[in-house]
Order: structure tokens, then C-alpha cells, then sequence
């Protein structure tokens, strides 16, 4: 499958359109109308210049658009956009999908159910398309100007958890041929390419234990709201990870782990905890958070939020640890520091995240107890 859309336009859509471009892909990048202007910078060439560890060079786009009845002619659909943006771009999709599309959310962090809700999946009857989600991103990216991008790191694993699970074999080997490179290029002159591929492709049992499985709400929330003087004062003039996530603040990240992997004891999943999880994607040598953070070449480069209004509370706390925190009430879990997160994010912001999270009624399983869950995201239906 050398033909594939890119859903979105920001940081990792860019660096993977030009990145998958310049390994031979024909990349159709479909921006969201309300989001046209991303693609202005690049209109007129249609090149995305790359730079960093994986492919560089001048990556020529096979086609840009904000149509979706053109975006969507491609079979796989790489949806590369922040949580928030998964409700309209499936708004957006609905009319044009088809049987055989293959709509991948990277990441998701349970979006993938509500997506299903959104499309009408998840109603009996109701299979002409797959969904899919990972645990990450596949790479650590930024664009280092309006039309070009730079990849600094490349995950070695990215986790796949697929709706219905029946399909998940299939999806694995598809997004194999593309995330799966045979060689890294050097990160900077003089140095060598790693001899083995660098991404693994891996399958979670369903999309639950994928969604449970994302690390980014785990870290941020914690890690931005206890550097809150810090960002403030400086403009995120340091490096969060190196400098920002101290011991103390990895005590609150394992708390806040730990809360996460009992709802995924309740599933019956056993969830890897956040240290192995950040050594198992190759950010960073394998022991305790600290010491895998403060040995990350490519963790340890990145800068801190500029101000407390980032992604990394606006999308992670609605969208990750608030979404976990629901469904842990719903199995009466113990959720105390999600909750208390969520709160102090809300005063610190000045919003209500508990009224715009990703709750179990917005991913379509309220009510649900284990079983039907389970068999829900096994069969993809009710």
C-alpha cells in the first residue's frame, strides 16, 4: 500500500508526510478546511524540507487538500492530529468512508471509541471500516519553520491496538511496511546509521489496553503543573525533561502510573509501567524514570511549554488522564491523583476540564462492566 493519506497538518503530519514521501510513499496530506492555512506555507511547491535522524532531503507531497472526498480516496488514513481534532476530523470523514478504509489515529488514547460512536460504528450491522489507534507517536518531531520539519527521535516500538481486534493482524502488517525502516540516518554529521530497523510495530489485545497505554498523559500533567512558576517565569526557557521532571516529580508520575495500571488490572490487562514503557521505546536507557529521562539523547533536547496554555495540559488532561479517570469511576477504581490532576488543571487554566473531557459517555461505553467491554472492543459491536 505505497498510497496513503495523512489526516492533519501540524508538527508530526508534516514530518511524517515528508518523511514517508521521501521513502517512496505517495503521500496525499488532507488538512482540515478550518485548519487550511497550515498547508499555505507549502501550496506552492508542495515540498516539506526534513531534517534530523530519519530521511532528509526535499520531500515532494504527492497531493495537498483540504477536500475530503479527495483526501479520503487512499485506503489508509493516517489520522496525525491532536486529540481534540478527532472529533472533527471523524465528522469530517464520515460522509466520504467506505468499506475498506482504515482509519489510524496516532496517537489515540482511547479515541478510536469515540470515534466508532461518532461514525456509527459501533452499532451492529455496522463493519465498512476499521479503526485503529497507537500508543504514541511515531516519532519525537517539531516544525522548525511554517514549511519544514525536524525529526529528532524515532521510536523503536510503536504499539497498535485495533477496532475490531479480528482485524488487527492485518493492520500490524500495514502500518509494518511503513513505520518499520531498515537503517537510521545519522543524527549528525560524522556519525553512523544504526545497523537494524529502528520502529517494531507491536499489537496490544484491543484498543482498551492501547489506550491505557499512552504515555505522554502520564508524564505531562505532572511534569508541567509542578514547573508552573517555572514555565511562567522564564517562558519555558529550559529543558523540561533534563531539568523539569526531578525525582520528586517522578514520585508523582509513578503515583499517577499506578492508578493507571489498577483500571487496567480491572480489565484484566497488564499494563507496562511508565519506566519500562519510555526504555521500551527507545527514549532512553533502560532503569527508574529518572534515569532513562536524564539518558535520553533525544528526550533531553526538548524545551519546556512556553506557557501553561499547551497541549500537554489542554489535550492530556481532558483527553488522557480525565477520560482514564472516568472510566476508573465507572469500575470502581481508585482515581484520586487523575482527579486531583484534573482539578488543579482546571484551576490553573481557569477551565472546566471535567465538563469537556473524553468521558465514557462521549466513547460510547457507559454502563459497561468488564465483560461487555471487553467483548465490545473484541467484535467491534454492542
Amino acid at each position: 500500500m505505497r498510497d496513503l493519506t495523512i489526516l492533519g497538518g501540524g508538527n508530526t503530519a508534516f514530518a511524517a508526510a515528508a518523511n514517508l514521501s521521501l521513502r517512496g510513499f505517495r503521500v496525499t496530506l488532507c488538512e482540515h478546511p478550518s485548519f487550511a492555512w497550515t498547508l499555505d506555507p507549502i501550496r506552492a511547491s508542495g515540498v516539506i524540507p526534513l531534517d534530523g535522524v530519519a530521511e532528509r532531503g526535499k520531500a515532494k507531497i504527492h497531493r495537498l487538500t483540504t477536500n475530503f472526498s479527495e483526501g479520503l480516496e487512499n485506503d489508509l488514513l493516517l489520522t496525525i492530529v491532536p486529540a481534540y481534532a478527532h472529533k472533527p476530523f471523524a465528522e469530517a470523514c464520515r460522509p466520504h468512508l467506505r468499506e475498506g478504509h482504515i482509519l489510524v489515529l496516532l496517537p489515540g488514547t482511547l479515541g478510536t471509541l469515540e470515534v466508532a460512536s461518532i461514525l456509527g460504528l459501533d452499532q451492529a450491522g455496522h463493519s465498512q471500516v476499521t479503526l485503529a489507534e497507537t500508543d504514541t507517536a511515531p516519532y519525537v518531531c517539531r516544525k522548525v519553520a511554517p514549511d519544514a520539519a525536524h525529526i529528532w527521535g524515532v521510536v523503536t516500538s510503536l504499539g497498535v491496538g485495533v477496532l475490531p481486534s479480528g482485524e488487527s493482524n492485518r493492520v500490524a502488517e500495514l502500518l509494518s511496511d511503513i513505520f518499520t525502516i531498515d537503517g537510521l540516518g545519522p543524527a549528525e554529521p560524522g556519525t553512523e546509521a544504526s545497523a537494524e530497523p529502528n520502529t517494531a510495530v507491536s499489537l496490544y489485545s484491543n484498543v482498551l489496553e492501547c489506550g491505557l497505554s499512552s504515555m505522554n498523559p502520564v508524564v505531562h500533567p505532572p511534569g508541567v503543573l509542578m514547573n508552573a512558576g517555572r514555565v511562567e517565569y522564564s517562558k519555558g526557557d529550559f529543558f523540561f525533561y533534563e531539568e523539569g521532571v526531578t525525582p520528586a516529580v517522578c514520585q508523582v508520575i509513578y503515583a499517577l502510573d499506578a492508578e493507571r495500571r489498577a483500571i487496567g488490572e480491572a480489565l484484566g490487562l497488564d499494563l507496562t509501567p511508565v519506566d519500562q514503557a519510555f526504555h521500551e521505546a527507545g527514549f532512553g536507557p533502560k532503569g527508574d524514570l529518572w534515569s532513562t529521562i536524564n539518558g535520553s539523547r533525544m528526550l533531553t533536547q526538548l524545551r519546556a511549554p512556553g506557557a501553561m496554555d499547551t497541549r500537554w495540559l489542554t489535550e492530556d488532561v481532558p483527553y488522557g488522564i480525565a477520560a482514564w479517570g472516568s472510566l476508573a469511576d465507572q469500575l470502581g477504581v481508585s482515581a484520586s491523583v487523575m482527579h486531583s490532576l484534573v482539578t488543579l488543571a482546571s484551576a490553573a487554566l481557569g477551565e472546566d476540564f471535567l465538563q469537556t473531557s473524553r468521558t465514557v459517555d462521549k466513547l460510547g461505553i457507559a454502563g459497561m462492566n468488564r465483560e461487555e467491554l471487553l467483548s465490545y472492543v473484541t467484535s467491534g459491536q454492542k
